[in-house]
């Protein structure tokens, strides 16, 4: 192989403190709060830049205006269509399944599939993700709706059968009551964060965590449908470990299982799994998918009309599914401090989702997605759906990789999606009242397929980073025991405090030179670093400030070599003695004659440890900012080596930090900024400069 060839650069130039790099750079003169404040309305009601900054703003705000009058028909058209119509057909049996999760009749879902979709083909960013229905969502707010509204509470007597029997109209009514309401509230929490670009709060939900939370949330999905599977009745549990409990309810109700409905959800899974794996056998050889979850639901809907499931074998079916829509309904604002809470956690949950999914579409096929919009947009699918009875919508990841897979190019595709939906709806929705619910069962446990796989992260993580999968695993573990909307609260503190230990408990190095060069390496890393004689060059790998400055004191201490608080409590100890013996001295007149303590306290004074370094240079690259502990910290430093004959430089400081010494008065007239240097380099010459001037000044005087 041949070798690459190397260009030798050298640069020949003086050595820079920061000081010199300020004046050579042209340092800004800082502008105060007022005058920014009239610059900005000046600048704002400027009649020329007026216009452009109300069009963009207006842009800004209905993405549609952006792009829609730049569709190509001839590029885009025919994929749309395509992806629309598929995503449409899927939307029918999802949305039906995803309303059951959230404990409301399915028609509930199909509302839900068409409404909050047109708005967000108005308002949204990304081209490819598909909103409506989805499981994670739906079993949260299935928890919040079984919560404030139980079957215990529609309990009533019945005269014909003497006893008690469920009022299910009774109970669905109330149930849509409080999913409404918490739909509307996460809604106007989404608008409000977009309002205020919040968007930024995604980036505390990491995809370990992410990926951990929904595949926790997946196993509360499959429970929560168990008793559909096998035609039970449980009891419901609420908080914490209700899970468990459930399971073992269940357990416990095993023996009661309904036969007919177990055979029909063993049927319906077995077929479509088998199913899906002729569509991914197919995937390269036909243009689109199989349609099969609707081929499921319409041949399980006709057997089960044919043998008639539910009056012979006691099979739960739909029921009755009104057709047309709904009259817009405000939802009951008086429930809004029950719920706030879950509101909340569906807010985030239901962003963070869409918005990463949104993300991965974006890198892939090169566009922008704006996470402040994306709030906005989902903020308003929820607000405005809930008021036409929808439930909390996100982003389905099944639907958007049919969307994408299928040729979806735009918004547009969501489009029509819902007008598939409109159309089945009004006219063809009433016809699947005899379908089991074991089926849309069914079709749940079969599209949680692709979270279940989630846990082949965990090997993976281990390999790459240990601590993501440590937070990978206790998210998983916290959303099983608290269920989702105090398993995330909890996660996200467990994440955040991985960070705070990830920068308490830093790497402290030493750095040595690559001979011949100006870059420094550490020491314990490398074989052909070497350590610049008398100067201990020190780095930590995170930042300064209140949480680990003690332990950036105690690190710097040992690569030092010695206790710097041992040495400086033996000095004062000394000086105090020798105070008091010349006062002494005084005392008795004896000013001229010198003791064995004089000798001694003059020797252990001037004569310092000649294997400890004459100089610290502290490598500040890895800090972004410095809070007062952190100046404080750097002071004492400064302070306490210099008592002892130690010089200690600063290097390779960010612009932040300059500014945070200078407002925290670090300098004065012993520190200045020619304490500060660009980089390493500069900082070592120097040292190395001013020890060579003091060598020739120590011969000069000696001869």
């Amino acid at each position: 192989m041949a070798e690459r060839s190397e260009a030798v650069h050298r640069f020949h130039r003086e050595i820079m403190d920061e000081g010199v790099v300020e004046k050579l750079a042209g340092l800004p003169t800082k502008i105060s709060m007022c005058d920014k404040v009239k610059n900005s309305l000046r600048s704002n009601l400027n009649s020329r830049r007026l216009c452009p900054r109300v069009m963009s703003s207006l842009l800004s705000a209905l993405p549609i205006l952006s792009w829609l009058p730049r569709y190509s028909i001839k590029e885009n058209a025919l994929g749309d269509l395509i992806s629309g119509l598929s995503v449409g057909i899927m939307q029918l049996p999802q949305g039906m399944a995803y309303a059951l999760l959230a404990a409301v009749p399915p028609v509930f879902g199909l509302y839900t599939s068409f409404y909050p979709v047109l708005i967000y083909f108005i308002f949204g960013t990304s081209k490819h993700i598909s909103i409506g229905t989805f499981a994670v969502i739906s079993v949260m707010l299935g928890g919040v709706t079984e919560r404030l509204a139980p079957d215990s509470a529609f309990m009533m007597w019945d005269n014909l059968t003497n006893s008690t029997v469920l009022n299910v109209a009774d109970r669905d009514a109330e149930r849509i009551r409080v999913a409404t309401a918490v739909t509307l509230l996460t809604g106007l929490f989404q608008i409000l964060l977009g309002l205020v670009h919040f968007g930024f709060v995604v980036t505390y939900l990491s995809e370990p965590l992410v990926r951990g939370y929904t595949t926790g949330a997946a196993i509360h999905v499959i429970v929560s449908q168990l008793k559909y599977t096998f035609g039970l009745s449980p009891l419901r549990y609420s908080g914490p470990l209700s899970l468990i409990y459930t399971v073992l309810e269940i357990c416990y109700l095993i023996p009661q299982t309904n036969v007919g409905t177990l055979v029909v959800s063993i049927v319906a899974i077995v077929g479509l799994i088998l199913a899906k794996e002729l569509n991914s056998y197919l995937s390269k050889k036909i243009p689109v998918p199989i349609p099969v979850e609707l081929l499921a639901i319409t041949i399980a809907t006709l057997v089960s009309w044919q043998i008639n499931l539910q009056g012979k074998y006691g099979v739960d079916v739909v029921g009755e599914i009104p057709s047309g829509l709904q009259p817009p309904v405000f939802p009951d604002t008086s429930l809004f401090v029950q719920v706030i809470g879950d509101a909340f956690a569906l807010s985030v949950v239901g962003y963070g989702i869409a918005i990463s999914l949104g993300r991965i579409f974006a890198l892939k096929y090169g566009y922008k997605v704006d996470s402040n919009q994306e709030l906005l947009a989902l903020g308003l699918s929820n607000f405005i759906g809930a008021m036409f009875q929808c439930i909390t919508v996100s982003c389905s990841m099944s639907r958007s990789m049919v969307q994408e897979s299928t040729g979806g190019k735009t918004q547009v595709a969501g489009a029509l999606s819902a007008i598939v939906i409109l159309f089945i709806t009004l006219w063809i929705g009433a016809l699947f009242q005899d379908l089991p619910k074991a089926v849309l069962a069914a079709i749940i446990y079969v599209n949680l397929h692709g979270m279940m796989k989630q846990f082949m992260d965990i090997p993976a993580l281990w390999r790459s980073n240990k601590i993501d999968m440590i937070i990978w695993i206790t998210t998983f573990l916290l959303t099983l025991l608290l269920n989702p909307d105090l398993g995330l609260a909890a996660s996200i503190g467990f994440s955040m405090l991985t960070v705070i230990f990830r920068t308490q408990l830093p790497k402290y190095s030493k750095l040595g030179q690559i001979p011949n060069t100006e870059i420094y390496r550490p020491l314990e890393d490398y074989t052909e670093v070497r350590e610049v004689p008398g100067i201990l060059i020190f780095r930590s790998s995170a930042t300064l400030y209140f949480a680990n400055a003690e332990m950036y004191q105690d690190a710097l201490g040992k690569k030092f070599g010695c206790d710097i608080t041992k040495i400086l409590s033996a000095k004062k100890k000394l000086e105090a003695k020798k105070k008091k013996h010349e006062k002494q001295k005084a005392k008795n007149g004896e000013k001229n004659i010198v003791t064995d303590m004089d000798i001694a306290t003059i020797e252990m004074d001037s004569e310092p440890n000649p294997s400890l370094p004459r100089a610290i240079i502290l490598d500040l690259s890895p800090v972004n900012f410095l809070d007062t502990v952190g100046v404080k910290t750097l002071r004492g430093i400064v302070k306490d080596y210099g008592e002892i004959g130690v010089e200690v430089m600063l290097a390779s400081c960010q612009t932040g930090v300059i500014e945070n010494l200078h407002t925290s008065n670090f300098f004065n007239d012993r520190v200045t900024l020619s304490r500060l240097f660009a980089t390493i380099h500069d900082a070592v010459l120097f040292i190395q400069s001013e020890q060579v001037q003091i060598n020739e000044e120590i011969t000069a005087t000696r001869f």
